[in-house]
């Protein structure tokens, strides 16, 4: 009306190449919305976010591969993709980026971006305190802010002089509504289709294979194969397998229609799915800690391409432990089965002593020491306070 050009929305590149980050950020493009932030997004994220008006130049149920045999088969995808977002940033430079874990991909674009003067954030960080030190030094060089989820990661990155700040766990924001009373769990137990046991109290063995297609190729069958014996010795289980977001339900059901115990496909909010479980079969990653703060007893296994857990016996020395809630904890509180270790007979094994009920107690009552060590609650806003000095205030 009075000629002065409405101002210019707020520009933000998002990368979350993995369910777990594309969560996160999913949850900040929420509370920006709810805050009533104008924010143009855009980069690599899920098709949640997309539906918030994210605009994705890569999907991250396509991008999250693991390995060296499964990276240089998407490589011509993880390319074209990686020099689309330079290109949208040439086009319309961004107020900011922000990274979420997603290491390998991460830090190598933001060696780029920092090149074009473009601030960068991270938000979760490479494990570097674990394995591969060397990489801080880079990060040093390329990131404006760390955003941590663990206390100790700012003690580390501090020492070597990386500006980090402690925001906290944003899965604690995911628990909200847990754990279900009796009653509630028997009722979604039922709609679910895991119905009633016979001869006393329904347990149910939850099967989490991953949530990248390598990860199913290699975790899948063995995992499904170790719950048919499992059941051999209990019979008065239930199976369910647990579906990622950013597998599709049709994938799964493929895969299972060959096994010789009946398994119920869930697909829903992951705590949702947790908090119908007794215990887990889980592989590592983000999935061992959304387990931990349900305090649901676990067996944790991982293989991979043979050339991959190679190089990975070789390059992590600095860390005991593979499992995240283990990490942690500081302590081998779940079994951990990696590679060879991780077959059918031995994780069945593992998984049948934790139907002891002294068992299943103690490990349920350590895992309950994770949400003590995470802070509060409210990571998305601690974040976003962080992100607010990196906008352009013309």
């Amino acid at each position: 009306m009075n000629g002065v050009p409405p101002p210019k929305k707020s520009r933000v590149m998002i990368i979350a190449g993995e369910a777990s980050s594309s969560l996160y950020a999913q949850r900040l493009l929420e509370y920006w919305r709810d805050q009533g932030r104008q924010i143009e997004a855009f980069g690599i994220g899920s098709r949640s976010m997309e539906a918030l008006g994210f605009q994705c130049i890569g999907r991250s149920e396509e991008l999250a591969v693991v390995g060296l045999a499964e990276v240089l088969r998407h490589f011509p995808l993880i390319r074209r993709t990686y020099h689309a977002l330079l290109a949208e940033c040439d086009r319309d430079r961004p107020d900011f980026v922000l990274l979420l874990d997603y290491p390998d991909f991460n830090l190598r674009l933001a060696g780029d971006l920092k090149k074009r003067g473009i601030k960068v954030i991270y938000y979760i960080s490479p494990q570097v305190w674990a394995w591969r030190q060397s990489r801080v030094k880079h990060i040093r060089k390329v990131v404006d802010r760390m955003l941590v989820l663990f206390p100790f990661e700012v003690d580390f990155y501090r020492g070597h002089n990386v500006d980090a700040r402690f925001v906290g766990h944003p899965l604690l924001d995911e628990l909200s509504q847990f754990p279900w009373s009796p009653e509630k769990l028997r009722l979604e137990r039922e709609r679910c289709g895991l119905g009633r046991s016979e001869s006393g109290e329904l347990k149910v063995l939850g099967l989490m294979p991953g949530s990248r297609e390598s990860e199913l190729r290699h975790h899948l069958r063995a995992q499904i194969q170790a719950a048919e014996l499992f059941i051999a010795a209990h019979p008065e289980w239930r199976v369910a397998l647990l579906c990622a977001p950013t597998i599709e339900r049709e994938r799964l059901a493929q895969e299972i229609a060959s096994a010789r115990i009946p398994i119920q496909i869930l697909k829903q909010e992951p705590f949702a799915m947790i908090s119908l479980c007794d215990s887990v079969l889980v592989a590592s990653g983000t999935a061992t800690l959304m387990v931990g703060l349900m305090q649901k007893p676990m067996v944790i296994m991982y293989r991979m391409n043979p050339l991959t857990a190679w190089l990975a016996k070789r390059l992590v020395r600095s860390t005991r432990f593979f499992g995240m809630s283990n990490l942690i904890l500081n302590d081998m509180v779940s079994v951990e089965l990696f590679q060879d270790e991780a077959n059918p007979k031995r994780m069945a094994g593992e998984l049948s002593r934790l139907v002891s009920p002294q068992a299943y107690q103690h490990q349920s009552q350590q895992l309950g020491e994770i949400q003590k060590r995470l802070g509060s609650k409210g990571a998305t806003q601690r974040v976003a306070a962080e992100l607010e000095e990196f906008f352009r205030k013309s």
